[in-house]
């Protein structure tokens, strides 16, 4: 989820959670985290070269090249359990059961990544 001028807007008008299906704008990555992941690929022409025409996550890249977002947080991949389980799992099943998940399991998801083939349009498509 990216903190766009457009999204952050949507959220002052009171129109974000709806738009979102309750998404937590604050946990996203600022439009400079995209910059510096395209920065950082055009500074190693190798590896642009490598990457050109496929399907990158930015915060996947910035896990392996090193780079941070604007305020120096790592946020997760859109692939990882560390960004689904609290976005989605776990507002669900407090929802549905009215309380409160205890803390020792939201503080300590694992930023594991599912595979591809785990999401409905299964892998991103491949130049090759």
């Amino acid at each position: 989820i990216v903190r766009t001028e457009g999204n952050l807007e949507m959220e002052k008008r009171g129109e974000w959670e709806a738009a979102s299906g309750g998404m937590d704008l604050n946990t996203g990555e600022s439009p400079a985290f995209t910059g510096r992941a395209l920065a950082t690929l055009l500074d190693q022409p190798k590896l642009t070269e490598e990457r050109s025409g496929k399907v990158a996550v930015v915060a996947e890249l910035a896990k392996e090249l090193g780079f941070t977002d604007a305020d120096g947080r790592m946020p997760p991949s859109i692939r990882s359990l560390k960004f689904i389980l609290p976005g989605f799992v776990f507002p669900q099943i407090e929802k549905e059961s009215g309380a409160a998940l205890p803390e020792w399991l939201t503080e300590n998801v694992p930023d594991y990544l599912l595979p591809w083939s785990v999401f409905s349009s299964g892998p991103p498509p491949s130049s090759d």
